[in-house]
């Protein structure tokens, strides 16, 4: 007998996130709306990351550190403390959609971690930086 095989939900958050990114970036060309679909992307992007950690966490008991940075989503640390249950979380570390790397703060004073992108202008402390706790 054939086992009938479903869909994980890791694999359907990929392909809505993967759905997401193409209807943010196709459809505000259409429009004329590039800079709008870029601020867009980004605050998909911070979400899919946030979710990784938080996945980090449950399997590990604690967010990466900011030495270990977001790379621990994608390859275990070797700098302590190394996580006991680890998985890969993500694919590869995204950039903004103007390029640059994320920024990543564990631990931080007003979150549970800081995750933001320089925006636009691509300087951070800016009024135009994107702040996955924006809403």
């Amino acid at each position: 007998m054939k086992k009938n095989r479903g869909f994980t939900l890791l694999e359907l958050l990929v392909v809505l996130v993967i759905l997401s990114l193409l209807a943010a970036l196709v459809i505000p060309k259409i429009t004329g709306r590039v800079d709008e679909s870029k601020i867009k992307t980004t605050k998909i992007q911070l979400k899919e990351i946030k979710r990784a950690l938080e996945m980090y966490k449950l399997d590990n008991g604690t967010y990466p550190t900011t030495e270990q940075g977001l790379k621990a989503l994608v390859e275990k640390p070797k700098i302590p403390p190394e996580p006991k249950k680890w998985k890969q979380y993500l694919e590869s570390v995204p950039k903004d959609a103007w390029g640059n790397e994320y920024i990543y703060i564990y631990p931080s004073e007003s979150h549970p971690f800081e995750l933001k992108s320089k925006g636009p202008d691509g300087e951070l402390g800016t009024e135009d930086d994107i702040s996955v706790w924006d809403e």
